[in-house]
Parts: C-alpha cells; sequence; structure tokens
C-alpha cells in the first residue's frame, strides 16, 4: 500500500511539473494549468508514461501552431489570449480523452479505451492546428456552404488549415504508435476518428455555433468525444468480426 501511494505521489509530481512548464511558456492559464495536472495524472494513472508523452506532444504542437503568425492574428482579431488556455478550454480538448484513459486503466476493454484515448487526443490537437494555421489563409471557406468568409468564423475551412490538421493527428496518432499504446491498425483508426471529428467539429462550428446554441469549448468536447466514438464503433467491428 505504501508504495501504491508512494507512486501516485511521483505521478502527482511529473503532472505538477508539466502544468508548471505549461503556465510558464503561457500555453495556459493558471486555472488552465491546474485543469492540466489533473488531466495530465488522469493519463499517466490511466495510461502510463505513453500516455504522458502523448499529452505533451499534444501540448507542444498545438502551443507551435498557436504561437504560428501571432501578429498577424491579432491584427485579424482571432489569436489566442497570451494568458494561455483556461481551465475550461483544456478540459473541453482533453477531457475525453482523460476519462477514456481512466476506463482503460479499470481494465474494461482496456485496448478500445487506449484507441479511444489515442483518437481524442489525436482531434484535439487536429482541430487547434487546423484552426491556428487556416486562420492565415487568405481564402477560408463555410465547411457548410463553401462560400468565403473571413479568418476565424467559426465553421471556416481551408485546405491548408485541413491538410495541417490532418498532419497533426497523423503526428499524435503515431507517437501513441510509438510509445505502444495502439497497434498499427489503431494508428489509421485513430487518425481517420480524428480527422472526421475536426470536420464535424466545423460543422458544429457553421451551425450550433454561429447560432449562439453552442458556445466554442463544448463544441470541442463534442468534436472529442464524436472521434472517441466513431474509434469505439469501428474497434467494436474489428473485435467482434475478429479482423
Amino acid at each position: 500500500m505504501a508504495w501504491y501511494g508512494a507512486k501516485l505521489g511521483l505521478l502527482a509530481c511529473f503532472s505538477l511539473i508539466f502544468a508548471i512548464a505549461g503556465r510558464l511558456v503561457k500555453g495556459v492559464s493558471t486555472s488552465g494549468a491546474a485543469a492540466g495536472a489533473i488531466v495530465g495524472f488522469l493519463l499517466l494513472y490511466g495510461a502510463g508514461w505513453g500516455g504522458f508523452l502523448a499529452l505533451v506532444a499534444v501540448f507542444a504542437v498545438t502551443w507551435a501552431a498557436t504561437r504560428l503568425g501571432y501578429s498577424r492574428k491579432q491584427k485579424l482579431g482571432t489569436a489566442e489570449q497570451r494568458a494561455g488556455r483556461s481551465a475550461s478550454q483544456v478540459l473541453a480538448n482533453l477531457g475525453v480523452a482523460a476519462g477514456a484513459a481512466v476506463f482503460s486503466a479499470i481494465g474494461f476493454h482496456h485496448e478500445i479505451f487506449l484507441l479511444m484515448m489515442a483518437a481524442a487526443l489525436s482531434e484535439a490537437a487536429a482541430d487547434t492546428v487546423a484552426s491556428e494555421v487556416g486562420q492565415l489563409d487568405d481564402n477560408p471557406r463555410l465547411i457548410t456552404t463553401w462560400q468565403p468568409v473571413p479568418a476565424g468564423t467559426d465553421g471556416g475551412v481551408s485546405i491548408t488549415g485541413t491538410l495541417a490538421g490532418i498532419a497533426a493527428a497523423g503526428a499524435i496518432s503515431l507517437v501513441c504508435f510509438v510509445a505502444q499504446l495502439i497497434s498499427l491498425r489503431g494508428l489509421s483508426i485513430s487518425m481517420f476518428a480524428a480527422s472526421s471529428g475536426m470536420l464535424v467539429d466545423s460543422i458544429l462550428g457553421a451551425t450550433l455555433e454561429r447560432r449562439r446554441m453552442l458556445n466554442n469549448n463544448w463544441v470541442n468536447l463534442l468534436g472529442t468525444l464524436i472521434a472517441a466514438l466513431i474509434t469505439a464503433l469501428i474497434a467494436s467491428f474489428l473485435f467482434c468480426f475478429g479482423r
């Protein structure tokens, strides 16, 4: 029991260090750092060091994308707050992944929940990168009508941003594969589900968010949840039919 307590203490220390680092580089606000520490602990507890590595990769990729062309984004009025993401934003993007990691630790369909976690993390990275890179594109279009819209418009997409998002999904899924959280087949499932969730996120932005029926945090949460559910459906089908 003492060893288990020491293990939990070690996980908490690493999570706290990660949160402090995120605050120091202004990737998250003070509340966001607190939420990040909780998420980091749950990923460490549920998915081990591989899950924590994937979280660090998500943070690094999204932080770099947010800082890309920051001065131009400021002029457009679409730049992320300098204080970093708040607790609600952190939980909206990473809450589903943390939940999946905890369920994987319980042992109920362990491999499927790890794959769901990978897809949710990949979707969070894909959505943020697509949005941040897309804001630098001069020709964004509304995903539902394909009409030109100003940069930063809810539901606005661009070829550059979409490709960057897919690349981000692939990168995080690859980290999960290298960390032996998912299989090679799982890598392709995670990347597909994350990219699909990213597109659904844009559709929700163009419809419900533009009509103020949902805010951005809810849209982000639903995007990661949809990616996780798509993953669960595909993985369950393959599991049931042994393919």
